[in-house]
């Protein structure tokens, strides 16, 4: 495989059909987090049987927060208003065999708890890894196949039908609800501290939330320091449906849950 083929991958062939230089109003935040008591909860999960991730929780916690106090996470932009979701679905970026990256759907995640999640989410995956491709992986590897610029205009089709005038076709994979609600993608799996997701052309989600690598570090605690382990989170948010106050309310429910890690075992009242 020459150089060439080896940086036109059918992700890259996608990204360059969707992508355009960045106009569109955004908001960036990061925390860091301290994740020393869910860390311990999740090797608790583990000695149990159940197999989950921070991952996972974290996409828990989120659809969890948008339930409890900031329902205006659940909207999105069409035909210049504002609309609420039905459920909080949420999707979750997967690295795949050769470093291709895929996603995988989870609906309703408000409603589940830590050992449903984990089920779900595990079995999507390894479903996606044995090369079982679901709607997401079958759209990039259709439009990829497409020449250019014929994928340009496929895109922007799709885009203005889904995204900007609502038409759902579920015969075909078309939905303007296709990725959910928001995005998780945990980059600390790959190395990288922190970073900011974008918002992709092809979704009408209203964030992206971007896990980094967890680490030890010095915390001041009831004026003593001691060491914790921390990740810094980032989002980046669609400024027209949300402002930086709702980032807020959201960071402070995820810091609430995840020093109360066990009210995830529990279903949401």
């Amino acid at each position: 495989m020459s150089s060439q083929e080896k940086l036109n991958t059918n992700w890259r062939k996608v990204a360059s059909a969707m992508y355009r230089k960045p106009t569109d109003s955004k908001i960036y935040g990061t925390v860091e987090l301290d994740v020393t008591e869910i860390e311990k909860y999740i090797s608790k999960k583990r000695k149990e049987g159940v197999k989950t991730t921070i991952t996972y929780l974290m996409t828990l916690i989120l659809g969890r927060a948008i339930r409890q106090d900031v329902m205006e996470l659940n909207s999105f932009v069409r035909r210049g208003k504002i609309r609420q979701r039905d459920q909080v679905d949420a999707t979750v970026s997967v690295l795949l065999k050769g470093g291709q990256m895929g996603s995988v759907k989870v609906e309703n995640a408000d409603k589940l708890t830590t050992e449903e999640i984990s089920s779900k989410i595990g079995k999507e995956i390894a479903e996606s890894r044995k090369g079982n491709e679901n709607e997401d992986m079958q759209s990039k590897n259709m439009l990829s196949s497409l020449p250019w610029p014929i994928r340009n205009w496929v895109f922007h089709l799709y885009r203005t039908l889904t995204i900007k005038w609502g038409v759902s076709m579920p015969g075909i994979g078309l939905d303007p609800n296709s990725f959910g609600s928001f995005m998780v993608s945990n980059i600390g799996s790959v190395g990288l501290d922190t970073g900011y997701g974008s918002l992709l052309p092809s979704s009408n989600i209203s964030f992206v939330m971007v896990l980094g690598t967890i680490n030890k570090k010095p915390v001041v605690i009831n004026d003593e320091v001691v060491i914790r382990k921390i990740m810094a989170i980032s989002a980046t948010l669609d400024h027209r449906v949300v402002d930086g106050s709702h980032g807020g309310r959201m960071f402070r429910l995820i810091k609430h849950f995840m020093k109360n890690p066990e009210l995830l075992d529990l279903p949401p009242k």
